[in-house]
């Protein structure tokens, strides 16, 4: 693997899923990502944090946001919206539930590249301030601005259209 592909930083997190109950007739229950905790929290994947009414909250397990150089346009453009976000995804699973974090990401286009699996829950939830400067100070010390440079598109020539000789022709 090239050094350009590895993360400069990994950010530990925690991953907060909802459950809430379904008023549909064709699934019992709805499943999204709604935060993202700071560090890993010292318990076990899917450990009930709050049930309240037809809603529950479990702590799904751990992920990294990891940050790239190559990536400090997209994080800046996110951190620039007033509102920056994390995105959550959830994968499906085999297993005891439903669902596993696949990843967490503070990339938008990475973000919306996962919902292009059609199966994946992929959330944009509120980026906590701990992991938002932590971000901002990657940014600072590693971005850098790149000149864009339109292209020149070169112009065709006629004459070597017509010396093109096209398919079954004989010499």
């Amino acid at each position: 693997m090239s050094p350009a592909a590895l993360p400069l930083l990994r950010i530990p997190v925690g991953v907060v899923v909802e459950r809430r109950k379904a008023d549909s007739p064709w699934i019992d229950f709805v499943w999204r990502g709604v935060g993202v905790l700071p560090d890993e929290p010292e318990m076990t994947p899917w450990t009930v944090l709050r049930a309240q009414g037809e809603a529950t909250l479990f702590y799904a397990g751990s992920a990294t946001v990891d940050l790239y150089r190559c990536e400090t346009q997209l994080y800046r453009d996110n951190l620039a919206t007033g509102v920056p976000s994390i995105w959550i995804v959830l994968s499906p699973s085999e297993g005891a539930w439903p669902y596993a974090v696949a990843a967490v990401t503070a990339d938008p286009a990475e973000g919306e590249a996962f919902t292009e699996a059609g199966a994946n829950l992929v959330e944009a939830v509120p980026m906590p301030e701990a992991i938002r400067g932590a971000i901002e100070n990657f940014v600072a010390e590693h971005h850098v601005e790149r000149e864009f440079v339109k292209r020149k598109q070169s112009r065709a020539d006629p004459e070597g259209l017509a010396r093109r000789h096209h398919e079954g022709e004989h010499e």
